[in-house]
């Protein structure tokens, strides 16, 4: 029974309901409580970044877990929400239009948003391996067009001296604001996206991934669905991207480069792809991995050491670090035989 409860309007169909899981609620407070604990590092660097890389991996999971689709165009979406704050609003080199940040937010949201879209009216045709490749080749054009494209992102140099506005009052950039900031935006994404899956359209979903033909025979819109699914995801990732924008002060090519395009997928199938809280475990162990590599092996190692935890998850738990858990669970509550 979960500990608390949300109901809004009448009981019954229509009425909006809230529940949060104990564990839910310990680890929100640990959220909360985690800046006052740590220094500046550890608040940017681990959580800060953890959440916002989880927000885009959790604009995977989404497609991955519920649609049975594997993309691997979440950080080429993400990649165009930060280069459209860069391009619209202001950087140090003075390159940008210098919107307001109130017109730039959005518009940057809707543009990825809409190329999301895009994307998925492209690649839901396919299916398997060949949806990989085609938002693959897609993410990688996108990369060559930046590198390439002085007029518009300024080539391999790209934009440096991006960061929040200072809304409040309050300087974004300081370690704790940013972080809570971050917390914010990774909360309500979650929310929203454990809230998708109880919904009509989450259901059917999860329907079409299942057995595609058979909602098609019942008049479902496969097709529809799916690049429903592609935009939905996009706005998410949209909003991971802009913050990471944010968060690194700056976007260039590097960021979306094809190695940045796996780590998404990679954070996604560690944590495990069928909740949406594999997402953020899956960036926590990544991100602790990035920084901890060179004081385990070598820097130079990290893609080593990366691959093989990947190799181990898959190899024991096609379902991730959730995975390992649900057997740990099931192990736990086996009950004894009974002895004669």
């Amino acid at each position: 029974m979960p500990l608390s409860q949300f109901e809004s309007g009448a009981a019954g169909k229509g009425a909006i309901r809230l529940e949060f899981a104990p564990w839910q609620l310990v680890l929100l407070l640990l959220l909360i409580v985690y800046p006052f604990g740590a220094n500046d590092f550890f608040i940017v660097q681990i959580g800060a970044q953890s959440l916002l890389l989880g927000t885009v991996a959790l604009s995977l999971m989404l497609l991955a877990g519920y649609g049975g689709i594997v993309s691997l165009s979440q950080m080429t979406v993400a990649g165009i929400a930060g280069y459209m704050v860069a391009i619209l609003g202001v950087d140090s080199y003075n390159l940008g239009l210098g919107w307001p940040w109130w017109v730039v937010v959005p518009g940057a949201i809707l543009i990825a948003t809409l190329a999301a879209t895009l994307i998925g009216m492209i690649s839901v045709r396919t299916e398997g391996i060949y949806t990989i490749m085609i938002t693959l080749a897609i993410g990688v054009a996108f990369y060559y067009f930046c590198n390439q494209n002085y007029a518009i992102f300024n080539g391999f140099t790209g934009f440096a001296g991006l960061k929040p506005p200072p809304l409040f009052g309050i300087d974004w950039r300081s370690p704790m604001p940013f972080y809570y900031l971050s917390m914010v935006v990774a909360v309500v994404a979650y929310a929203v996206v454990s809230y998708f899956e109880r919904t009509t359209f989450g259901l059917s979903l999860q329907a079409i991934r299942d057995n595609p033909r058979r909602m098609e025979a019942l008049g479902y819109n496969v097709t529809v669905h799916r690049v429903a699914a592609h935009a939905f995801a996009g706005l998410i990732a949209a909003i991971g991207g802009v913050m990471l924008v944010w968060y690194n002060g700056r976007i260039s090519p590097g960021t979306i480069n094809v190695g940045n395009l796996i780590n998404i997928l990679i954070i996604a199938v560690i944590g495990g792809i069928r909740k949406p809280i594999g997402a953020y475990l899956g960036a926590i162990v990544f991100v602790l991995i990035g920084n901890f590599a060179i004081d385990l092996i070598d820097r130079e190692r990290f893609n080593m050491l990366i691959g093989f935890c990947f190799l181990i998850i898959v190899l024991f738990s096609p379902d991730g670090l959730l995975g390992l858990w649900e057997k740990f669970k099931s192990m736990s509550r086996r009950e004894p035989k009974d002895e004669w």
